[in-house]
């Protein structure tokens, strides 16, 4: 009995593999593909490119995740959570999709962007997915109630701008954003995920399909129709994991995970505040893009850093799932200590270049 198991097992697995090996050539043929698109992000002042390169490499990242989505959909019945959460997941992140498109075509202002995308966070609440508790240090699980659904719109807008602002350099949001899936898969099926470890292999298939023409160099941008989907998908399946999927992972994971990223704009957006700076407007002063203008423009070494403390959040992460809801929260505290040191490093170091 036990060797049919495992046989059975085996084949399940093999089978995975396969599908994600041909996501990622999907991934790659429509990236190829989405170059010839003529939709170019033009240099400017604040740009770290120098020549014209096309910001369509978001719509092969989508349509990979689309596919992989419709397979999950309409042939597993394992692999699922229940409709109702299946579907808001879908058209909620195909609505964030759509704003990231249209802004890629006519660059709305912030305000209109900002409104599009709470109408699409909106509209993952309106099929249930909600998050409906937090674990807090002493306390534990907390039980969230009416502040549940504020919560949710702001974790959800949040994090899909967090990945838009971090998409600056070849290769940063992306990669980053394999290592985290990686890490997430990996956890979410040890606590004994269906639906979200799969979803987290369609990510790192259409990733890396993406990267292989974005990083070392940019031949392709994903733009903000990538950018925003791959936030806002992070900051659903966080949620979706914790309430709706088997493994009920702690919601706490994703946050540690991207916790450089949050971290970054969390920071830069306060500096700017207290300087009394038009926080809507564009700017280069984001600790990432300061570490690159300090290093005079090396994009790879900057991305590579992050890739190193991803990688080291998520071992944080690991650390995290085995630890009582009360203790989870301290796992950020040792991250936190060398954000700190590091942001500290990185504008002493621009202050005297005259960057800041």
């Amino acid at each position: 009995m036990t060797s049919i198991t495992n046989s059975v097992m085996i084949f399940a697995f093999a089978n995975h593999i396969i599908f994600a090996v041909l996501l990622f050539g999907i991934s790659l043929v429509l990236t190829l593909g989405a170059r010839s698109l003529r939709i170019l992000d033009l240099p400017n002042a604040r740009s770290s490119h120098t020549a014209p390169t096309p910001r369509t490499g978001g719509l092969a990242i989508v349509a990979t995740c689309v596919i992989g989505f419709g397979v999950i959909y309409f042939k597993s019945d394992d692999a699922r959570i229940l409709d109702p959460y299946l579907l808001g997941f879908g058209f909620a992140s195909l609505g964030m999709a759509l704003v990231g498109l249209l802004d890629d075509f006519g660059r709305y202002n912030f305000t209109l962007k900002l409104v599009a995308q709470i109408v699409a966070a909106l509209i993952l609440v309106a099929f249930g997915i909600v998050i409906r508790r937090l674990s807090l240090p002493f306390v534990g699980d907390v039980q969230l109630g009416l502040l549940a659904y504020p919560i949710t719109i702001v974790w959800l807008v949040g994090m899909t701008n967090t990945f838009n602002f971090m998409d600056g350099l070849n290769g940063l949001a992306a990669g980053t954003g394999v290592i985290c899936a990686v890490f997430f898969g990996i956890i979410t099926f040890i606590e004994g995920s269906y639906f979200v470890y799969i979803f987290c292999y369609i990510l790192i298939a259409a990733c890396l399909g993406f990267l292989c023409f974005n990083f070392p160099k940019g031949r392709i941008f994903m733009g903000d129709v990538g950018s925003q989907f791959l936030g806002f998908v992070f900051a659903a399946i966080a949620i979706i994991a914790s309430e709706y999927d088997s493994s009920r992972t702690s919601f706490m994971v994703m946050p540690l995970l991207f916790l450089i990223f949050i971290y970054d704009v969390t920071f830069t957006f306060l500096r700017r505040l207290v300087r009394r700076e038009d926080v809507t407007q564009s700017h280069r002063v984001h600790l990432y893009q300061l570490l690159s203008r300090v290093w005079n423009g090396n994009h790879t070494r900057v991305t590579l850093f992050h890739y190193l403390v991803a990688f080291a959040q998520g071992l944080g992460a690991i650390v995290m799932i085995s630890l009582d809801p009360p203790y989870k929260a301290y796992v950020f505290l040792p991250f936190l200590g060398f954000l700190v040191v590091y942001t500290v490093i990185v504008i002493r170091r621009a202050k005297r270049s005259d960057l800041v």
